[in-house]
């Protein structure tokens, strides 16, 4: 059995990234089905206040905080969780976001799936493997890539599980459309 040499593959790692890239822009800016997810605070401007009043640097915060888990058994400590609200805030730069970065990022991670793809896929299977094997091999990979880390934010972070589905989904167009990609681009 000779394996694939991983030369050739640039162009499906490419051109898988590229579909990936513009089908989420699709999903996006045109289905928008996403946006259902998101919600504002009816007393937003109040607790924009409070936060700004105390100008905490940009990151990752949990309310209630708890450093360790023997002062989250404390009477004091179960008391917040009872009360609520118990959640996980992201903190950004002020300033208005800017879509460039992310964007450049997400074509990035994409490239970056399509290599391993590619790599799994020089090392399984011949040049000449059939359509169907080229796109089962890269799909399932790229489609666990993509999917897996919403789950695991429905998990640990609690996002809601509808957001987690339809991310799921997402992840299995981005899968199809890379198994397409590397099996229409496989060498023969």
């Amino acid at each position: 059995m000779t394996l694939t040499p991983y030369a050739p593959m640039w162009l499906p790692i490419v051109v898988s990234a590229v579909l990936v890239f513009v089908a989420s822009s699709l999903i996006h800016m045109a289905l928008k089905y996403h946006n259902s997810e998101y919600r504002g605070l009816a007393n937003e401007d109040e607790v924009r206040a409070a936060i700004r009043a105390r100008s905490p640097a940009p990151g990752m915060y949990v309310i209630p905080y708890c450093a360790d888990m023997k002062a989250m058994g404390s009477e004091a400590m179960q008391a917040k969780f009872r009360e609520g609200p118990v959640g996980f805030l992201t903190l950004r730069p002020n300033g208005a976001p800017s879509i460039r970065n992310p964007l450049i990022g997400w074509f990035l991670y994409s490239l970056g799936i399509a290599a391993v793809a590619a790599y799994l896929a020089c090392h399984l299977l011949v040049p000449g493997a059939p359509f169907g094997a080229v796109c089962r091999l890269t799909g399932t990979f790229a489609f666990a890539a993509y999917a897996g880390g919403s789950i695991q934010a429905g998990i640990w972070w609690g996002k809601s599980w509808s957001a987690v589905l339809k991310e799921v989904f997402d992840g299995l167009v981005y899968g199809v459309l890379t198994g397409i990609a590397f099996a229409w681009l496989w060498p023969h």
